[in-house]
């Protein structure tokens, strides 16, 4: 038997190690870019949602715009109430503005926070001018609907429903 025995050139023993002593930082680094997009993203995705689903609430209803705004703040409940998702320990920063609705023609939900940027991330969102005062990032969302179609909207007896229901039984 022959035994061939493996050399191994000298100054290589250690290359991989410091190759990965010098890619690990770097990914970490692309990771944390790609987080803080995700977490905007996926506040924008709660807020669009929860705005579009009071619009429907305004639609549908008498315009009740205090219950409103008490339906989508328990929607925006979805997002962790952490700052680096919605700033939550100074004072809850959620604000939601309800218009129209009942006999109004159109509805409109606006929803804004604040989301305090990650480490590293603030000191270029701050060179950016991407963040308030405070140093943290404003997200706002719109949401506008009509409350009735066009043709509904042109049919006998207005806007009101109770007042096409007049319309439809003196019409008998």
């Amino acid at each position: 038997m022959r035994w061939r025995r493996t050399k191994q050139r000298h100054g290589e023993s250690g290359q991989a190690t410091v190759e990965a002593a010098f890619a690990l930082p770097v990914l970490l680094l692309l990771v944390l870019l790609l987080v803080q997009p995700g977490i905007v993203l996926y506040d924008r995705l709660v807020m669009a949602s929860a705005a579009a689903e009071g619009c429907r609430l305004l639609a549908t209803g008498e315009g009740d715009e205090e219950a409103c705004r008490a339906f989508v703040k328990r929607r925006l409940g979805a997002v962790p109430q952490q700052d680096n998702f919605h700033v939550h320990s100074m004072g809850c920063t959620w604000e939601v503005r309800c218009e129209g609705g009942g006999a109004a023609d159109r509805s409109r939900v606006v929803v804004r926070t604040e989301v305090q940027p990650l480490p590293l991330l603030g000191a270029g969102a701050t060179l950016l001018g991407l963040v308030n005062e405070r140093g943290n990032i404003e997200v706002e969302v719109e949401a506008e609907t009509p409350t009735r179609s066009a043709w509904a909207q042109q049919s006998l007896g207005g806007t009101s429903p109770n007042e096409k229901v007049g319309e439809w039984c003196d019409e008998g």
